[in-house]
């Protein structure tokens, strides 16, 4: 049996190559989603900025059902 090496050469240069570009690509990937990340929506406000925001206690006694969360959520369009 004759094993063609050159053509196995061939091959595993092109894989160690195709994964070594892969690699390469994903991390310029991950570089450049930090750099286009928007800013946190959910941080503290900067210098005379409020953070605002409704804090709904839980009456006793009511509880709401599926139904109405259901028709709530569709109702906000969220």
């Amino acid at each position: 049996m004759i094993v063609p090496l050159r053509k196995w050469l061939y091959r595993a240069r092109f894989l160690l190559l195709f994964l070594l570009l892969t690699i390469v690509l994903y991390q310029v990937m991950s570089v450049l989603s930090v750099w286009i990340e928007p800013f946190p929506k959910y941080r503290e406000p900067e210098g005379r900025a409020v953070k605002v925001f409704i804090h709904q206690a839980v009456e006793a006694g009511r509880d709401t059902t599926f139904i109405e969360r259901l028709k709530l959520f569709l109702w906000y369009g969220e």
